[in-house]
């Protein structure tokens, strides 16, 4: 049977550097760093002082007070990605079988902010006085919960839990629950809302974070100064169609969807395997599954964390999968930009990049300073590049091993 083919019709997002498509993308080319000072909580006891914060979205005015107070952060953030999306698909619910719409929509930790307020009212009044909504707002598939029910998609509704994978694979799996016949539409991403106490300090004694005061030091992905990643927050939402019912209604498309790639590295919780084996798998998983060459790739949008382990492991994969032609390719990091969404950033980045498709625009790998030999590729530094790119790569790799590769076409009708 003909694999049916997948587009993207409609965008949205919320993270440190826009509170929309059109904002973040301006941004993005601009080179703009999202990140900056902690203004959630009070940081003066505790070793990690940057993030990159969503600013200036008021939850209340876009959702009503009655609903946000019953969602954690990331829930909020989600809500309002998938909201300019579902505005921007123009798709019209009135006209489609809500059977075959779906959500699948990732988290990887889920409500943290409201783990850590019921813990304080436990500790000060008693554990039976936490707030009959504490556990609807913590677990990480609300996000897809609140969606399908705002929209009424009654077709599969998912959550996918890989860690900073999540994204990705969010996308992923969409993709294929249409081209396999099970959904026209899906609407997929990921949120996280990870600044707080609680999750900062726990990612601090991995020694994971950047530790730093100057932001434009503190993400910089491939640099040989690196030292940790950039907590980021926000939320990614795509929306996703079989290509024939996109048609059918007109809509306009950004990009198509033509391969995913998704496996486990099975072997440590945190580290990446050595030689970047795992992820170089992986792209060339999602390759094949598209009918993509290697050869035929013009642009990856990296994971690049600013972390020692996964900068240079990812450049090796991209060494393994793509040979000598690795050094030709345009590789960048937006979280150079953004910081580190966790399970947002695959949903995030492939907006990015069926834009940089779309555009012919490829995002810089901002603040780079200081070359690492094990990091020695394009990876388009400080300055964004113009350019006519048909065929693109976007890799996550997260903590469990798990990693998962998209691969995107520029859409020429």
């Amino acid at each position: 049977m003909e694999k049916r083919r997948v587009v993207i019709t409609g965008m949205g997002t919320v993270n440190p550097v826009g509170n929309s498509v059109a904002e973040s993308w301006a941004a993005v080319r601009a080179g703009t760093c999202g990140i900056g000072p902690i203004t959630r909580y009070d940081t003066s006891n505790m070793k990690v002082k940057l993030a990159g914060e969503v600013k200036n979205l008021d939850a209340d005015a876009l959702l009503g007070r009655r609903e946000t107070k019953k969602m954690d952060r990331f829930t909020q953030l989600a809500l309002i990605a998938a909201g300019e999306c579902m505005a921007d698909s123009g798709l019209d619910r009135e006209q489609e079988d809500l059977d075959r719409c779906g959500v699948l929509f990732s988290s990887g930790i889920g409500g943290f902010e409201t783990v850590g307020e019921a813990h304080r009212r436990g500790e000060s009044r008693g554990y039976d006085a936490v707030s009959p909504f504490m556990i609807p707002m913590i677990i990480s598939n609300m996000a897809a919960g609140h969606i399908a029910i705002r929209y009424g998609f009654r077709g599969m509704c998912s959550c996918v839990v890989t860690a900073c994978a999540g994204g990705t694979n969010g996308v992923g799996d969409a993709f294929r629950h249409i081209r396999d016949g099970y959904a026209e539409v899906m609407l997929c991403g990921g949120a996280e809302a990870a600044v707080t106490p609680l999750a900062m300090g726990g990612f601090t004694a991995m020694k994971a974070l950047h530790e730093g005061d100057d932001p434009l030091r503190a993400s910089i992905p491939f640099d040989g100064e690196r030292s940790g990643f950039v907590m980021g927050e926000g939320a990614g939402a795509l929306l996703l169609e079989e290509l024939g019912h996109a048609r059918a209604r007109g809509a306009k498309i950004y990009a198509e969807v033509v391969g995913y790639g998704a496996n486990c590295d099975a072997y440590h919780i945190t580290a990446p395997a050595p030689g970047g084996a795992g992820g170089a798998a992986c792209m060339a998983q999602a390759l094949a599954d598209g009918g993509v060459s290697p050869d035929e790739v013009d642009y990856i949008n990296a994971h690049g964390t600013s972390t020692q382990l996964n900068d240079a492991g990812e450049a090796a994969a991209i060494h393994t999968t793509f040979g000598a032609r690795a050094g030709e390719l345009m590789v960048s990091s937006t979280k150079s930009m953004t910081g580190h969404l966790l399970g947002a950033a695959g949903a995030v980045e492939a907006i990015f990049t069926a834009l940089a498709l779309k555009e012919g625009y490829v995002p810089a790998t901002i603040g780079w300073q200081v070359p690492d030999p094990t990091c020695d590729l394009d990876i388009v530094p400080n300055e964004g590049r113009r350019a006519d790119i048909k065929i693109a790569l976007s890799n996550s790799l997260g903590f469990g091993g798990h990693n998962a590769a998209i691969v995107l076409k520029k859409w020429e009708g």
